[in-house]
């Protein structure tokens, strides 16, 4: 049962979007060996799973932005978290627009 998920927006403090690209693309190549349920959007990445696995990703990302070259970041957390009952996933909420935006997306 799914009790949280946390959308996160992580910004390497760097000038060239090269790099930015590169760093991000770092920090979400680690949430998905986390086995968790994610999904990018271009401007954050929502993660669905349990409360303390959340908090550590959170952790970690802002981690992995620095050693992949950040000399700083900043992060944009929301976080919504139902402990007695399983809350809405990421399908529940964007599944029925997923063929109409790729469609949208390819022309």
């Amino acid at each position: 049962m799914i009790h949280a998920s946390v959308a996160i927006q992580v910004l390497p403090d760097v000038l060239d979007d090269a790099e930015t690209v590169r760093i991000v693309d770092e920090v979400i190549a680690y949430i998905e060996s986390t086995g968790l349920k994610f999904f990018v959007s271009p401007f954050e990445t929502t993660i669905e799973g349990d409360y303390d696995q959340l908090m550590e990703v959170v952790k970690q990302c802002q981690l992995i932005a620095i050693e992949a070259g950040a000399p700083s970041v900043k992060s944009y957390v929301k976080i919504f978290y139902e402990p007695n009952k399983q809350i809405l996933t990421i399908s529940d909420k964007v599944d029925k627009y997923m063929d109409k935006n790729c469609q949208e997306l390819n022309q």
